[in-house]
């Protein structure tokens, strides 16, 4: 057994979702409940023979029902939980010497339910019995069931773009039809009683309006001003773009959109020349995009992927747990896909790269780019992943930014800012490459000056206010 739990850890923990206290009088299809819950969510550790309070009263006084316990795991589960049990010794509240019996329940990737049919989850301290629908959701979790793979209500083969569909099984080196691709392949077009059936996978991957019948199947790009989501009179959304269609449709315009909104830095390098980096690697925030969109829960259709931008971070929110047996501390080596169809699609179009890798491929680009990790959470049924740029605002990978002071006025400033405007720049960029906070003091000590001397143009003359306007440094003769 892997649990090593002291008698004095057993009696003070909190119960929690992964630990729970059961009197040795429990009847065994109540422990099933218990079991369930565990085994349909993370595993956990139950100690019977402690009362909720932490109270000792032991197991030796009711072997005939701890025999009953120890048959719930076969008798009460379907199908069988896997459980692993060991006895400690300890010392009850009579000061007598008895036995707790621990209960370590596995995690697992089937979906377990009582003898009643009812399905159980653990949330919190609490074993919740789940409805029609939250049942649904953790079949699709778990690959019982694929939310792909159900029909489509009111939809027929009409709905589906069969000029796309040709060119992607020309893509693939499919000879035959587009109808016969459909129907003969991954269950796209099925038959049941007489009536011809899409799947939502053959919308969302070809429909000719998937938004019909999937409205929040979509991405909102949303860019905030600063390093917090303000609402109200303090709303800081500065972009906020829709991104609607097919998938391969949906997915090209939002990486082609972001990648319009990634930054650069340039600073001087090591060898004294100007290097040009973005604040983010390509493959990292593209990576959190393509898992969004393969990896999402379709089955959810309240909200949508939602790729947040700050001035210091990308968080991308995506509806649906962690698919199957893949946790928070195994995702870099523990790989399932909730949608296997929709993520073979991508894998054509050169978008998935190899299969199980991409977390943790992320993780090293994202290191060896001197930035920090990338950072997930789970709330309710959303994915958090974010990844951040706080390298930028100090040292870049061991090189030495171009900085300087707003009361400096010196000529490495003034060289700084001609290498830098060789191609046209704003007033901001000029400013935040140099490391200069103060607007009024940068134009009449750096802009000004320079300008007066010939050494910077205005991109459109006579109009320093304008919000296109930039600068550009003047070449001169050797």
């Amino acid at each position: 057994m892997s649990c090593k739990m002291t008698i004095e850890q057993i009696c003070g923990a909190v119960e929690s979702p992964f630990f729970d206290r059961k009197s040795a009088r429990i009847d065994a299809k109540a422990l099933a409940v218990h079991l369930i819950a565990f085994a349909n969510a993370d595993g956990g550790v139950i100690a019977v023979g402690v009362e909720d309070d932490g109270t000792i009263t032991g197991i030796d006084s009711y072997a005939e029902n701890i025999n009953e316990l120890l048959r719930a795991p076969f008798d009460f589960c379907k199908p069988s939980v896997r459980v692993e049990t060991e006895r400690l010794s300890c010392t009850n509240r009579n000061g007598k010497p008895d036995h707790i019996l621990l209960i370590e329940v596995l995690q697992s990737s089937d979906l377990h339910a009582n003898q009643a049919d009812e399905v159980f989850f653990r949330v919190g301290d609490k074993s919740k019995k789940l409805n029609f629908e939250e049942r649904l959701q953790l079949m699709y979790a778990k690959g019982t069931r694929y939310f792909e793979d159900t029909p489509v209500p009111d939809a027929g083969l009409d709905d589906l773009d069969l000029g796309f569909v040709r060119e992607f099984t020309s893509r693939i080196g499919y000879r035959k039809s587009p109808e016969e691709y459909l129907r003969e392949n991954k269950e796209f077009l099925s038959e049941r009683s007489g009536k011809e059936e899409v799947s939502a996978a053959a919308m969302l991957l070809f429909g000719k309006n998937p938004k019909h019948f999937f409205p929040r199947a979509r991405i909102r790009f949303v860019r905030y001003e600063g390093t917090e989501a303000r609402v109200g009179a303090r709303m800081n959304v500065i972009k906020d773009v829709m991104f609607e269609g097919r998938i391969l449709q949906v997915t090209e315009k939002a990486l082609e959109f972001v990648g319009s909104q990634i930054k650069e830095r340039t600073y001087l390098g090591a060898d004294t020349r100007f290097v040009t980096e973005p604040e983010y690697p390509e493959f990292a925030w593209k990576e959190l995009i393509i898992n969004a969109v393969a990896h999402r829960d379709y089955s959810i259709k309240g909200t949508d992927i939602q790729i947040k931008m700050f001035d210091d971070r990308i968080t991308v929110e995506s509806p649906g747990t962690l698919p199957g047996i893949v946790r928070l501390n195994n995702m870099r080596h523990v790989h399932f896909s909730r949608n296997p169809k929709i993520a073979q699609f991508l894998h054509e179009y050169e978008y998935v790269q190899e299969f199980g890798e991409g977390v943790d491929r992320l993780y090293e680009v994202m290191e060896a780019a001197g930035l920090p990790q990338p950072e997930y959470k789970v709330e309710a049924f959303m994915l958090y992943a974010t990844i951040r740029n706080t390298k930028l605002g100090g040292n870049c990978g061991g090189t030495t930014p171009v900085t300087t002071t707003d009361s400096t006025t010196d000529t490495s400033t003034v060289a700084t800012i001609l290498a830098f405007c060789a191609q046209p720049k704003s007033r901001e960029e000029i400013m935040t490459m140099c490391g200069l906070k103060n607007k009024n003091h940068f134009i009449k000590a750096h802009l000004k000056p320079l300008l007066e001397s010939g050494q910077l143009r205005m991109t459109i003359p006579d109009k320093p206010n304008s919000r296109n306007q930039k600068y550009v440094a003047v070449k001169t003769e050797d």
